[in-house]
């Protein structure tokens, strides 16, 4: 039998026992599963994670490259499309975020691959304003290159985003100046790379691409090479006293599931009704953004992720508290089904009277399951935090 189903039939039939004794005292479990071999379990799907994003991401730099040679409407759309693809995999590692790793340290590059809101008009034109933009400005940036954009990212404010998916994003699909209920990504012309097309500035906005696109595989690299077994952080990291580990883990998964994805991606951009407030606002894919943030987590607190499978958060936690461990797992599905159900795209979603009541009820098993995240904590003695850190 699957040890997992194993698992999860002793846990019910614990449950059922409990509810059919009329003894007040709850019997002593023996615990099997390791702290260490779950902490070892994360540190591979970590790397196998990164490892998946930053080959979707040399993907896209290759269909970029061949579009900025070969500036056409085919080799645009095909760019575009394996941007999506590249997405897939990395919103998944975004559960890897407030854990106290090497993403998010002071030199971490988190906010140089997943920075957002972007202030349009400090890339380029805008609606409006034809000569806005680092691409637009040749006095002040004479040449676009790695290491200028690198420079310029967040500089003066943090929606100064000059680098990034979302830079790459806005690049492809330019903004997205329809109403929602037409369900539309943003339209930008492929001619606004074409030497004498729809916009100045042609061969720049290329070079500005192109500087992204290679930069997204220098940063993911960091991470790889952080991660990778004996890298300098995942030898740091499985070194850590036990409960540190596991509490930098929960944390991670408590503050994304309550604050940062229920919180800041979803409530924010619903109570403002504001297209502007969502992730992936130009090509209209934040649904999928929200879906696979929550698939991180998951496969997080599960122990799983492609050929990755082992001793899990789930597992140590319903193993010492057979009830809650089932309570929180239950959640985690309701918050799945309820994101799911959720209409696309998400600025439809959070604008149409009759889709808004399905977006609130994400918020609120999203922020239940990070409670719940809490709990798991406290029954193996380790208290953590739900709150985004300051």
């Amino acid at each position: 039998m699957n040890l997992k189903l194993s698992k999860l039939i002793y846990v019910f039939a614990f449950i059922a026992l409990q509810s059919c004794s009329n003894e007040e005292t709850t019997p002593e479990i023996t615990t099997t599963i390791e702290k260490s071999s779950v902490i070892d379990n994360y540190a591979s799907i970590v790397y196998a994670s990164y490892s998946d994003a930053i080959t979707d991401a040399e993907n896209l730099k290759n269909s970029i490259d061949t579009f900025v040679a070969d500036p056409t409407d085919v080799n645009f759309i095909a760019a575009k499309n394996t941007w999506l693809t590249a997405r897939e995999s990395y919103g998944k590692t975004e559960a890897f975020r407030f854990a106290s790793g090497p993403i998010d340290d002071t030199d971490g590059p988190e906010g140089l691959l997943n920075a957002w809101p972007l202030d349009e008009n400090y890339v380029d034109y805008v609606v409006g304003d034809t000569n806005s933009g680092i691409i637009n400005n040749i006095t002040d940036y004479p040449t676009i290159d790695k290491t200028t954009l690198e420079g310029l990212n967040e500089v003066g404010s943090e929606t100064n985003i000059s680098v990034g998916y979302h830079a790459i994003e806005f690049l492809l699909w330019g903004q997205d100046t329809t109403t929602p209920s037409e369900k539309l990504t943003g339209q930008r012309p492929f001619t606004d790379f074409v030497d004498g097309g729809t916009a100045a500035n042609q061969s720049r906005r290329r070079d500005y691409l192109a500087s992204c696109a290679d930069l997204l595989i220098d940063h993911l690299q960091l991470m790889i090479n952080e991660w990778k077994v004996d890298g300098a952080y995942r030898t740091t990291f499985l070194s850590l006293n036990e409960d540190t580990a596991i509490k930098n883990i929960l944390t991670a998964l408590a503050t994304l599931s309550k604050s940062e994805l229920g919180g800041e991606r979803i409530f924010v951009a619903y109570d403002n009704q504001d297209q502007e407030d969502e992730h992936s606002c130009f090509s209209d894919n934040t649904h999928r953004d929200i879906r696979l943030n929550l698939a991180g987590i998951a496969n997080v607190y599960r122990g799983s992720y492609g050929n990755v499978s082992g001793d899990s958060l789930e597992d140590l936690i319903t193993e010492t508290n057979p009830i809650l461990g089932a309570e929180i797992s239950a959640q985690l599905v309701v918050a799945e089904t309820s994101v799911e159900a959720t209409a696309t795209p998400f600025d439809f979603a959070i604008s149409d009277v009759i889709e808004r009541p399905l977006v609130l009820a994400s918020v609120n098993a999203l922020q239940d399951l990070g409670d719940k995240f809490v709990e798991g904590g406290n029954a193996i003695g380790i208290s953590i935090s739900s709150e985004l850190p300051d």
